[in-house]
This record gives C-alpha cells, sequence and structure tokens, in this order.
C-alpha cells in the first residue's frame, strides 16, 4: 500500500509540474505579440541544441522565453536596433528531424553575440518587417520636425 501511495503522489506532483509551465505560457501569450519559434541553446552538436520557445515583442525588444521553463524572465532579449540578421537559410541534416520543413532558420548578430533562431516562414516575414520598422539614426534616436513658419 504504501508504494501506492509514493506512486499517486509522484504522479500529482508531475500534474502540478506540468500544469504550471504550461500555465505560464499561456500568460506570456495573454498580452498579444507573441510567436512561436526555437533558439539554439547549445552548438556541441551540429544541427542539434534547439529549444522550443515563445518570443514576446516589446518596444523595441523581442523577448525570448523558453517554453518549457518556470522562469518568467526571459532567456534572450534582442534589441531591434542591435540585431542584424546576417543568413537565413532552411534546416538542413538532423535539424530537419527538430522542426517543420516550412521553418526558417535565422543567424542573428546581436552587440555581445551571435544566436539562431528558427520560426515559420510567415513569421519570418513579420519579423523582418519589425526589425526594419525602427526609426532612422542610431538606436533611441528621434529626428527633429522641422519648424512650419506661417505664411507671410
Amino acid at each position: 500500500m504504501r508504494i501506492l501511495e509514493v506512486f499517486g503522489i509522484c504522479v500529482v506532483a508531475a500534474l502540478v509540474l506540468l500544469f504550471a509551465v504550461f500555465f505560464r505560457s499561456r500568460l506570456l501569450m495573454v498580452g498579444g505579440g507573441t510567436i512561436r519559434l526555437q533558439i539554439r541553446v547549445s552548438t556541441l552538436v551540429p544541427g542539434r541544441g534547439w529549444s522550443t520557445a515563445i518570443g514576446q515583442f516589446a518596444g523595441g525588444t523581442l523577448r525570448i522565453h523558453r517554453m518549457f521553463s518556470f522562469a518568467f524572465r526571459p532567456k534572450r532579449i534582442l534589441d531591434r536596433g542591435a540585431t542584424v540578421v546576417e543568413e537565413q537559410r532552411r534546416p538542413e541534416g538532423p535539424e530537419r528531424l527538430t522542426m517543420p520543413g516550412h521553418w526558417v532558420i535565422l543567424r542573428l548578430a546581436t552587440a555581445l553575440d551571435e544566436i539562431e533562431i528558427a520560426m515559420a516562414e510567415s513569421t519570418v516575414t513579420g519579423f523582418l518587417s519589425w526589425l526594419e520598422a525602427a526609426p532612422p539614426g542610431p538606436p533611441g534616436s528621434v529626428a527633429p520636425r522641422p519648424a512650419i513658419r506661417p505664411a507671410e
């Protein structure tokens, strides 16, 4: 009888943890402006090291939260003004087994390092538009408006 009690407690604890992970992901998505993507967290084995994530747009940043995590803080934050797309490619080799074929992998250069993210083709279009939508000039600068003078 003791074994069944321990097994039951373990099953309930696992279900509670699973519920907490999915409840957290729903909380992140409730505000809108989110996308589903994968981020490469390890490059030790070629084609491996991808982690499912949620990207959350907030002003000039993209906050990347890992899907299966308890943390409410993002794993990575990409600043729109300091991020450049260096390469765009299709999944190849073992990557084709971990993500759908219509996904695109982007290698991004940031102010600190390079990262790889993968997302659906339609999402890439929106992501690239968001990257290019920054105002002209250095990040954070706003060009002065010309003064309109009344006609004399």
